[in-house]
C-alpha cells in the first residue's frame, strides 16, 4: 500500500502550471517538523518533501495555499525520472490526492 500522509508548511508560494492538455499541476515544497528536538542546538529539525497536485485539487491549492500556510495534505510517495543533457536525474515526491484548507490563524493552538 502506498498512502502518505503529511502535515506542515508550505515554504514558498505553489507555483501553477498547465499542461498542453489544459491540466493543471500545482507544484509546492512542505516542510514538516519533526517530533524531537536536536539535542546540540535545542531546536526542532524538518524535512521537506516536494508536492505535485493535479486537475481541480491543483487549481484550489495554487488559490488557497500561501508560503507559511500550515495544513494537511494526503496522497502517495512517486519516484520519477529523467534524462537532460546526457544526465540521468531522480526525485521522490508526493503527488497530492487532497488536502484540507489551512484554518484561519486565530483558529490554531499554538
Amino acid at each position: 500500500m502506498n498512502k502518505i500522509l503529511l502535515s506542515g508548511r508550505a515554504t514558498k508560494e505553489p507555483e501553477i502550471k498547465y499542461l498542453t492538455s489544459g491540466t493543471c499541476v500545482c507544484n509546492f515544497t512542505i516542510a514538516v517538523r519533526r517530533d524531537f528536538k536536536d539535542k546540540s542546538t535545542g531546536n526542532y529539525e524538518s524535512d521537506f518533501f516536494n508536492c505535485s497536485a493535479f486537475g481541480k485539487t491543483g487549481e484550489l491549492m495554487g488559490e488557497y495555499i500561501k508560503k507559511g500556510d500550515l495544513f494537511p495534505i494526503w496522497g502517495k510517495s512517486q519516484n520519477r525520472t529523467w534524462e537532460k543533457d546526457g544526465q540521468k536525474h531522480y526525485i521522490n515526491e508526493v503527488m497530492v490526492e487532497g488536502f484540507d484548507f489551512p484554518p484561519k490563524q486565530n483558529d490554531l493552538p499554538f
